[in-house]
């Protein structure tokens, strides 16, 4: 969430995931009488990271933090030039490492849950849209239908290795990747004993424990804001204790021409910016790279889809506590569903 979160923000001309580094703001209300958390910031996958954690023994941890994120990032990124991920889609190997056949296998177990509403085979759709690393343009019908035809072509992995039936099918694990970042920060965090902290990657966060005082964690989500330049402000804030949670919104990371606004999430069926009245997405869930994923499905479907689906699969993943803001009429309007609306902390 991006939590005030997502728009996912690199540190390129996406302001924000223009990376717009705000899409997804985690604000920590309350402070510890007791003990000091050590607090940590940087950068990484093109946005920022912002870690707290109490320790008795004040360690930091940094070093071990960065040298883990640089590593995802030589894996997964597409804005570092020789990434492992650079090298598969320009066809220079086919071998996998552990981080892209996690969020490989993963990434198809979700595309197959959500029909293909969340799909990483959008790489080139994503470049020639202009959110990413190339330059924009708007496709023509010829185009299109040859990038769809790329975006709908089958790709798997055997024995460690990825295969694709068409060479022009590119990976965009952007969806995905910053929240398996932030479960892979936890994971170290719990590594080194510690079991109170809250991670937030690019506003893909993550809590464990409470804080020394007893009080769990607090998140605010982003009130969707007009532009990429506005303030943020909170809309509102949750509880987050042993969980994560992921906002993705449309309304940071985008583009106008010709008078036209032109979202960053494409639509995996058309090829197309998606046109809709859902503004942003929040979800909770155990594990952060799932509520990534479903975000952007979400958002991809829009606001009635997206109901329908939570009540198809009221046992499914991404599906219990999850909060939409969408606009109706020119008016802000909000719905979450039960599970979500217990977190919401007391103002």
């Amino acid at each position: 969430m991006n939590t005030y979160l997502k728009d996912k923000s690199v540190r390129h001309p996406r302001a924000g995931r223009f990376l717009v580094t705000l899409s997804a703001v985690a604000l920590l209300l309350g402070a510890c009488h007791r003990q000091e958390p050590v607090r940590l910031a940087g950068e990484a996958q093109g946005t920022y990271y912002s870690i707290q954690y109490f320790d008795p023994e004040q360690r930091n941890l940094q070093p071990q933090i960065d040298s883990l994120l640089q590593a995802f990032d030589r894996s997964a990124s597409l804005w570092v030039d020789s990434s492992l991920l650079r090298r598969i889609n320009d066809g220079q190997t086919d071998t996998l490492d552990d981080i892209l056949s996690f969020l490989l296998q993963n990434s198809l177990r979700i595309m197959d849950y959500t029909d293909s509403a969340f799909d990483i085979r959008v790489g080139r759709l994503v470049q020639t849209w202009g959110f990413s690393f190339k330059q924009r343009s708007e496709p023509d019908s010829t185009t299109l239908a040859a990038l769809l035809r790329a975006a709908h072509s089958p790709v798997g992995y055997a024995n460690g290795r990825f295969f694709r039936h068409n060479p022009d099918t590119e990976l965009d694990f952007n969806a995905i990747a910053q929240g398996y970042a932030s479960d892979l920060v936890a994971r170290l965090l719990d590594g080194y004993g510690i079991d109170s902290y809250l991670v937030d990657i690019g506003g893909e966060v993550i809590s464990r424990g409470l804080k020394p005082d007893g009080k769990p964690w607090r998140v605010g989500i982003e009130r969707p804001a007009e532009d990429r330049y506005s303030e943020p402000v909170v809309q509102t804030a949750i509880t987050l204790t042993d969980a994560s949670v992921v906002t993705s919104g449309s309304y940071r990371k985008y583009y106008e021409k010709g008078g036209v606004r032109y979202s960053h999430t494409i639509d995996p069926a058309t090829g197309r910016p998606v046109q809709h009245s859902l503004l942003s997405v929040s979800v909770v869930e155990d594990q952060c790279w799932l509520a990534d994923a479903m975000c952007t499905a979400y958002m991809v479907m829009g606001l009635d889809s997206a109901q329908r689906f939570i009540a198809a699969h009221p046992d499914g993943p991404g599906t219990a506590a999850v909060y939409f803001i969408y606009d109706s009429c020119g008016t802000l309007k909000e719905y979450g569903t039960k599970e979500f609306m217990n977190l919401v902390a007391e103002q």
